[in-house]
């Protein structure tokens, strides 16, 4: 039987991944939505959780999609309600206020998922069991994509703390996920003159046996989009590409399945709805909370929507 689930915030990411993901998994049922806007969805709407609980009284879940400001209060009414609740990254504002929310769930008894998608890309888990007892070596990750098209005139991206680190917390969930110990050595953050957030990063990181990190993250990349980590170990070197979703060892494509990213994070929700079982990793989002603490500003020149 299908468990009830609403989505809350019904913007980009929630229709070209959420939306979709969910009428694919037999798991759930999309049963309403919480918006302040008009949706187009033929599923119930409130502007409230609280009110389309009530309107929905089998509503079981409910999946976060907002933009993390002010994350607290939502998911606190949600597990007020008894719902599970999952949390589309970054999971919050800062990294205090998502370190409550794990205690907030366990008081209340339900199940809390604060997703990474690009950990679920096709080639993550392969990469973590072919790197298995190889030394690695050197890590290099190139993160460059346009805001433009990713992210076309949402000014909430600008805000302060997010900018390039909307996508380059992406390659950092991929590298906590591959690389234990990962530590923050130096940052650089290119900020436009007319913005709060950087548009542009440069991080020199360290792990664990793993003696440099060199990170490259651009929200202004035009043409082809980037998003490749390439791992070079005493055994051989890969690449993933394509935000993870290609996987390249030594020259050689690795053929890879090719569920998806949001299909298996509502296979994981799936899994943990109703059992109180919690995933609250926070190690990504700390290094980019390291970053904003010791990156150095450089001022670079104003951004412009249709440049």
């Amino acid at each position: 039987m299908s468990r009830a689930i609403a989505i809350v915030g019904v913007g980009k990411i929630a229709r070209d991944q959420h939306l979709p993901a969910i009428a694919a998994n037999a798991d759930f049922e999309l049963a309403g939505v919480v918006t302040h806007h008009d949706n187009g969805l033929s599923v119930p709407a409130a502007t409230t959780i609280t009110e389309l609980h009530a309107r929905v009284p089998g509503l079981s879940a409910v999946s976060i999609c907002t933009p993390p400001m002010a994350r607290t209060p939502l998911i606190a009414e949600a597990l007020a309600l008894g719902l599970d609740v999952m949390v589309e990254k970054p999971p919050a504002a800062t990294v205090s206020e998502g370190e409550r929310f794990a205690d907030m769930a366990r008081a209340a008894g339900r199940s809390l998922f604060l997703t990474w998608h690009s950990r679920e890309a096709d080639g993550v888990e392969p990469l973590a069991r072919w790197l298995g007892d190889r030394a690695i070596r050197h890590v290099r990750i190139d993160w460059k994509e346009d805001v433009r098209v990713w992210h076309p005139g949402q000014e909430w991206i600008w805000q302060p703390g997010i900018g390039v680190f909307d996508p380059g917390v992406n390659a950092l969930s991929i590298l906590t996920r591959l690389v234990p110990g990962v530590t923050l050595r130096d940052a650089v953050l290119r900020y436009p003159t007319d913005r709060a957030a950087p548009i542009a990063a440069d991080l020199i990181l360290s792990g664990d046996g793993v003696p440099r990190i060199d990170v490259e993250f651009s929200f202004d990349q035009r043409g082809p989009q980037t998003w490749s980590i390439t791992i070079e170990t005493d055994g051989g070197t890969a690449v993933l590409r394509d935000g993870g979703a290609r996987l390249i060892i030594e020259d050689k494509e690795v053929d890879v399945p090719g569920i998806g990213e949001y299909p298996r994070l509502y296979r994981r929700f799936a899994e943990m709805a109703g059992r109180a079982v919690i995933e609250a990793d926070l190690s990504p989002f700390r290094l980019v909370a390291d970053a904003f603490m010791l990156g150095r500003h450089e001022r670079v020149g104003p951004f412009r929507w249709d440049d």
